[in-house]
């Protein structure tokens, strides 16, 4: 995960939009980030997060070679794997800390390798320990996927 000071990996913009500002997810929830947005210079995942004026939580995605699937595109499991770990994060940023319970993707049109893409996410909903978070994973107007990511609050004890 690049910090906000960081210089951006060769060839690959992971700038974020007019209006967002650079999240320093790692000083939230520490290591748990190193599968996914661990390497910010590797050829799997490179992530940065940011936060808009709503504090709803955004990324930049790039999907290198070492998550490929299909011929020419990224994986399922690549992409599954980057919801949970942003629909989750945006638990914690809204100040939850859970665990994801049940994560449900759905992918609607086949994303190319070393493509820089948008995630966007929101907590839809507060019910108790279970918190709702919504995603989609785009470029444009092409959307590559959509999550739906049931947490659940960890309780004081088991933190």
């Amino acid at each position: 995960m690049s910090s906000p000071t960081e210089k951006q990996p060769e060839g690959v913009d992971l700038s974020g939009e007019a209006g967002w500002e650079a999240f320093d997810a790692p000083s939230l929830v520490g290591e748990s980030l190193r599968f996914v947005s661990g390497d910010p210079e590797g050829d799997r995942f490179r992530v940065r997060y940011y936060r808009d004026e709503y504090k709803h939580l955004h990324a930049r995605l790039w999907f290198g070679p070492e998550t490929g699937g299909p011929p020419g595109h990224v994986h399922g499991g690549a992409v599954a794997a980057v919801m949970d770990e942003a629909l989750g994060l945006a638990a914690w940023a809204a100040g939850y800390p859970i665990v994801v319970g049940n994560l449900n993707v759905n992918f609607r049109n086949m994303l190319p390798l070393e493509k820089v893409v948008t995630l966007e996410s929101e907590v839809i909903s507060v019910e108790g320990r279970k918190i709702m978070v919504h995603g989609r994973l785009f470029q444009g107007e092409t959307l590559y996927a959509e999550g739906k990511c049931l947490c659940i609050t960890i309780k004081p004890k088991e933190l």
